[in-house]
Protein backbone atom coordinates (compact mmCIF):
# COMPACT_ATOMS: atom_id res chain seq x y z
CA UNK A 1 0.00 0.00 0.00
CA UNK A 2 1.51 3.37 -0.46
CA UNK A 3 0.94 5.25 2.53
CA UNK A 4 2.28 8.64 1.74
CA UNK A 5 -0.77 10.00 0.01
CA UNK A 6 -3.11 10.44 -3.08
CA UNK A 7 -3.36 12.52 -5.87
CA UNK A 8 -5.54 15.69 -5.19
CA UNK A 9 -6.84 15.48 -8.61
CA UNK A 10 -8.32 12.14 -8.22
CA UNK A 11 -9.90 12.96 -5.11
CA UNK A 12 -13.04 13.89 -5.86
CA UNK A 13 -14.35 10.12 -5.70
CA UNK A 14 -14.06 10.96 -1.71
CA UNK A 15 -16.30 13.65 -1.77
CA UNK A 16 -18.89 11.37 -3.81
CA UNK A 17 -18.51 8.85 -1.55
CA UNK A 18 -19.41 10.90 1.55
CA UNK A 19 -22.51 12.20 -0.60
CA UNK A 20 -23.52 8.71 -1.02
CA UNK A 21 -23.34 7.89 3.29
CA UNK A 22 -25.65 11.06 3.54
CA UNK A 23 -28.41 9.82 0.84
CA UNK A 24 -28.11 6.36 2.33
CA UNK A 25 -28.45 7.26 5.84
CA UNK A 26 -31.00 9.96 5.75
CA UNK A 27 -34.01 8.39 7.05
CA UNK A 28 -31.80 7.66 10.40
CA UNK A 29 -30.46 10.76 10.85
CA UNK A 30 -33.77 12.17 10.83
CA UNK A 31 -34.78 9.82 12.89
CA UNK A 32 -32.15 10.79 15.40
CA UNK A 33 -33.05 14.50 15.08
CA UNK A 34 -36.97 13.42 15.93
CA UNK A 35 -35.63 12.38 19.54
CA UNK A 36 -34.91 15.88 20.27
CA UNK A 37 -35.09 18.18 17.70
CA UNK A 38 -37.00 19.04 14.23
CA UNK A 39 -36.84 15.66 12.67
CA UNK A 40 -35.57 17.10 9.57
CA UNK A 41 -31.52 16.79 9.73
CA UNK A 42 -31.11 13.85 7.43
CA UNK A 43 -33.62 15.31 4.76
CA UNK A 44 -31.55 18.47 4.55
CA UNK A 45 -28.21 16.99 4.74
CA UNK A 46 -29.57 15.06 2.17
CA UNK A 47 -30.88 18.22 0.11
CA UNK A 48 -27.73 19.39 0.48
CA UNK A 49 -24.84 16.84 -0.92
CA UNK A 50 -27.38 15.91 -3.76
CA UNK A 51 -27.65 19.69 -5.26
CA UNK A 52 -23.59 18.93 -5.05
CA UNK A 53 -23.76 15.99 -6.47
CA UNK A 54 -25.26 17.43 -9.39
CA UNK A 55 -22.43 20.14 -9.70
CA UNK A 56 -19.62 17.56 -9.48
CA UNK A 57 -21.29 16.36 -12.40
CA UNK A 58 -21.95 18.81 -14.55
CA UNK A 59 -18.39 20.54 -13.47
CA UNK A 60 -16.05 17.68 -12.03
CA UNK A 61 -12.65 18.75 -9.94
CA UNK A 62 -10.17 17.52 -7.31
CA UNK A 63 -10.75 16.80 -4.09
CA UNK A 64 -10.13 20.26 -2.20
CA UNK A 65 -12.61 21.28 -5.74
CA UNK A 66 -15.19 19.18 -4.61
CA UNK A 67 -14.98 20.22 -1.01
CA UNK A 68 -15.02 23.75 -2.12
CA UNK A 69 -18.12 23.01 -4.25
CA UNK A 70 -19.66 20.66 -1.38
CA UNK A 71 -18.99 24.08 1.78
CA UNK A 72 -20.50 26.36 -1.08
CA UNK A 73 -23.65 24.97 -1.47
CA UNK A 74 -23.91 23.70 2.38
CA UNK A 75 -23.81 27.41 3.34
CA UNK A 76 -26.06 28.73 -0.06
CA UNK A 77 -28.55 26.16 0.00
CA UNK A 78 -29.12 24.79 3.52
CA UNK A 79 -31.42 26.80 6.16
CA UNK A 80 -30.76 26.49 9.99
CA UNK A 81 -27.81 25.76 11.87
CA UNK A 82 -26.28 23.30 10.01
CA UNK A 83 -25.70 24.69 6.23
CA UNK A 84 -23.24 27.11 8.14
CA UNK A 85 -21.44 24.87 9.94
CA UNK A 86 -20.89 21.84 7.40
CA UNK A 87 -20.29 24.73 4.87
CA UNK A 88 -17.39 26.46 6.94
CA UNK A 89 -16.04 22.94 7.71
CA UNK A 90 -15.80 21.97 4.28
CA UNK A 91 -14.72 25.35 2.65
CA UNK A 92 -11.86 25.61 5.23
CA UNK A 93 -10.55 21.87 4.39
CA UNK A 94 -10.61 22.96 1.05
CA UNK A 95 -8.62 25.85 1.66
CA UNK A 96 -5.87 24.05 3.44
CA UNK A 97 -5.31 21.81 0.65
CA UNK A 98 -6.01 23.81 -2.33
CA UNK A 99 -3.01 24.24 -4.19
CA UNK A 100 -1.22 20.79 -3.16
CA UNK A 101 -0.73 18.36 -5.63
CA UNK A 102 -0.96 15.59 -3.56
CA UNK A 103 -2.40 15.64 -0.22
CA UNK A 104 -0.65 14.06 2.20
CA UNK A 105 -1.31 12.64 6.12
CA UNK A 106 0.32 16.18 7.11
CA UNK A 107 -2.62 18.01 4.31
CA UNK A 108 -4.99 15.84 6.08
CA UNK A 109 -3.95 16.83 9.87
CA UNK A 110 -4.07 20.68 8.74
CA UNK A 111 -7.77 20.35 6.93
CA UNK A 112 -8.92 18.85 10.38
CA UNK A 113 -7.73 21.31 12.40
CA UNK A 114 -8.49 24.13 10.30
CA UNK A 115 -12.10 23.14 10.26
CA UNK A 116 -12.51 22.36 13.76
CA UNK A 117 -11.18 26.18 14.62
CA UNK A 118 -13.55 27.34 12.32
CA UNK A 119 -16.41 25.66 13.42
CA UNK A 120 -16.08 26.00 16.92
CA UNK A 121 -16.06 29.89 16.48
CA UNK A 122 -19.28 29.91 14.25
CA UNK A 123 -20.92 28.18 16.61
CA UNK A 124 -19.57 28.60 19.88
CA UNK A 125 -19.67 25.09 20.81
CA UNK A 126 -17.30 23.17 22.68
CA UNK A 127 -16.66 19.47 23.76
CA UNK A 128 -19.45 18.23 26.16
CA UNK A 129 -22.24 20.46 24.75
CA UNK A 130 -23.81 17.91 22.38
CA UNK A 131 -23.27 18.99 19.08
CA UNK A 132 -20.96 17.79 16.27
CA UNK A 133 -17.95 19.42 18.16
CA UNK A 134 -17.89 16.09 20.26
CA UNK A 135 -17.00 14.24 17.30
CA UNK A 136 -14.83 16.66 14.96
CA UNK A 137 -12.62 17.75 18.07
CA UNK A 138 -11.96 14.47 19.36
CA UNK A 139 -11.40 13.16 15.80
CA UNK A 140 -9.00 15.84 15.33
CA UNK A 141 -7.02 15.28 18.12
CA UNK A 142 -6.70 11.34 17.73
CA UNK A 143 -5.51 11.54 14.14
CA UNK A 144 -2.97 14.50 14.78
CA UNK A 145 -1.89 12.26 18.04
CA UNK A 146 -1.04 9.68 15.59
CA UNK A 147 0.97 11.86 13.15
CA UNK A 148 2.99 13.42 15.67
CA UNK A 149 4.14 9.68 16.61
CA UNK A 150 5.01 9.07 13.47
CA UNK A 151 2.39 6.28 12.12
CA UNK A 152 1.73 6.60 8.63
CA UNK A 153 -1.43 7.71 6.71
CA UNK A 154 -3.77 5.06 7.08
CA UNK A 155 -3.20 4.51 10.38
CA UNK A 156 -3.71 8.19 11.09
CA UNK A 157 -7.21 8.10 9.61
CA UNK A 158 -8.13 4.96 11.16
CA UNK A 159 -7.91 7.00 14.81
CA UNK A 160 -9.70 8.95 13.38
CA UNK A 161 -12.72 7.54 12.60
CA UNK A 162 -12.67 6.14 15.56
CA UNK A 163 -12.57 8.78 17.75
CA UNK A 164 -15.50 9.98 15.79
CA UNK A 165 -17.41 6.53 16.62
CA UNK A 166 -16.37 7.38 19.81
CA UNK A 167 -17.49 11.09 20.22
CA UNK A 168 -20.55 10.73 18.73
CA UNK A 169 -21.63 7.57 21.54
CA UNK A 170 -20.61 10.12 24.06
CA UNK A 171 -23.19 12.73 22.60
CA UNK A 172 -26.07 10.17 24.29
CA UNK A 173 -25.55 10.86 27.81
CA UNK A 174 -24.60 14.21 27.63
CA UNK A 175 -27.34 17.41 28.17
CA UNK A 176 -27.64 19.89 24.99
CA UNK A 177 -26.07 23.01 25.77
CA UNK A 178 -26.36 24.94 22.29
CA UNK A 179 -29.45 24.75 19.61
CA UNK A 180 -33.28 23.81 19.74
CA UNK A 181 -32.88 20.37 21.74
CA UNK A 182 -31.02 22.93 25.21
CA UNK A 183 -34.35 24.08 25.52
CA UNK A 184 -35.15 20.21 26.80
CA UNK A 185 -32.59 20.43 29.66
CA UNK A 186 -32.41 17.37 30.80
CA UNK A 187 -34.99 15.45 28.42
CA UNK A 188 -31.92 16.06 26.19
CA UNK A 189 -29.70 13.38 28.04
CA UNK A 190 -30.66 9.51 26.83
CA UNK A 191 -30.66 10.16 22.76
CA UNK A 192 -27.64 10.64 20.12
CA UNK A 193 -26.90 14.46 18.73
CA UNK A 194 -28.11 14.68 15.23
CA UNK A 195 -25.57 16.75 14.58
CA UNK A 196 -22.61 14.53 16.50
CA UNK A 197 -24.01 11.31 13.87
CA UNK A 198 -23.64 12.99 10.54
CA UNK A 199 -20.05 14.29 11.62
CA UNK A 200 -19.07 10.86 12.61
CA UNK A 201 -20.65 8.99 9.62
CA UNK A 202 -18.54 11.70 7.25
CA UNK A 203 -15.53 11.50 8.99
CA UNK A 204 -15.73 7.59 9.57
CA UNK A 205 -16.46 7.68 5.02
CA UNK A 206 -13.77 9.75 4.32
CA UNK A 207 -11.65 8.13 6.53
CA UNK A 208 -12.79 4.97 4.89
CA UNK A 209 -12.54 6.47 1.08
CA UNK A 210 -9.21 7.65 1.50
CA UNK A 211 -8.08 4.79 2.77
CA UNK A 212 -8.97 3.16 -0.58
CA UNK A 213 -7.35 5.89 -2.62
CA UNK A 214 -3.88 4.88 -0.79
CA UNK A 215 -5.02 1.63 -1.89
CA UNK A 216 -6.18 1.74 -4.98
CA UNK A 217 -10.19 1.02 -3.85
CA UNK A 218 -12.68 3.29 -5.42
CA UNK A 219 -15.85 4.09 -3.71
CA UNK A 220 -19.54 4.16 -4.93
CA UNK A 221 -20.86 7.18 -6.96
CA UNK A 222 -23.67 9.00 -5.46
CA UNK A 223 -27.22 9.13 -6.61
Amino acid sequence: MADTGFANAAGETIVRAMIVAIQENAKDLSAIDGAIGDGDHGINMAKGFTLCAERLAASPGSFTDALGTLGQVLVTEIGGAMGPLYGTLFEEMAAAGRGEQTITAETVGRMLSGARAAVMDLGGAQVGDKTMVDVLSPATDAYAGRLAAGAGFAACLAAMAAAAEQGRESTRVLVAKLGRASRLGERSRGVLDAGASSCALLLVTMARAMTGMLTGDRPPSPR
